[in-house]
């Protein structure tokens, strides 16, 4: 591992939350693109299944996280920090935000068909969505956090399955484009 792989790993190790590209590039007086190559590298050798570290990488930024494979043993440690499972219409929520994020309550809504506030509300609390201002739709837009994918045993959004297919489908794409343009002419 190179000594800037190995500086941005200690970074992330002392840090409680994610941390952008940028914030790592200045902090090792490095340009981004060589602080992006460094954290693949760091990716490579921790993303092993024999590493109980791994590096999730995702819209918040770039974080460590345990090993999905040994849920079961961390699980074991906190029982009592254990919260309910989600209800089906979170998961669906959560899920039209993995594939879709960032988005809109209204392109939520206009995907499932139903009121999402409780649901997002219930999803911030947990930590398994984010939200931020969108400078260009002027209201706050949704994505994943690296909690949610690290629970998911994920590293990045683009290992769901049908990521691609599903992140870009055309008839949901066609239905939020129709959501912009009529909510344009109101």
């Amino acid at each position: 591992m190179t000594e800037l792989a190995a500086k941005i790993e200690a970074i992330l190790f002392v840090s409680s939350k994610p941390i952008s590209m940028k914030f790592l590039a200045n902090a090792c007086s490095c340009q981004i693109d060589e602080a992006a190559a460094a954290v693949d590298e760091l990716a490579t050798v921790r993303n092993d299944e024999l590493s109980g570290i791994h590096v999730v990488v995702g819209d918040e930024g770039i974080t460590l996280a345990t090993n999905p494979s040994f849920a079961s043993t961390i699980e074991n440690l906190s029982k009592e920090d254990i919260e309910p499972e989600l209800t089906r219409p979170s998961l669906e929520t959560l899920t039209i935000v993995a594939y879709r994020g960032p988005i809109t309550k209204p392109e939520i809504e206009a995907i499932r068909g139903i009121n999402c506030t409780l649901i997002l509300r219930n999803l911030l609390m947990r930590g398994l969505v984010d939200e931020s201002e969108d400078e260009v739709r002027l209201q706050p837009v949704y994505s994943i956090t690296n909690d949610a994918l690290r629970h998911l045993g994920l590293h990045n959004v683009s290992e769901l399955a049908d990521y691609a297919e599903l992140h870009g489908n055309t008839k949901i794409d066609a239905l939020l484009s129709a959501l912009t343009t009529e909510s344009s002419t109101v």
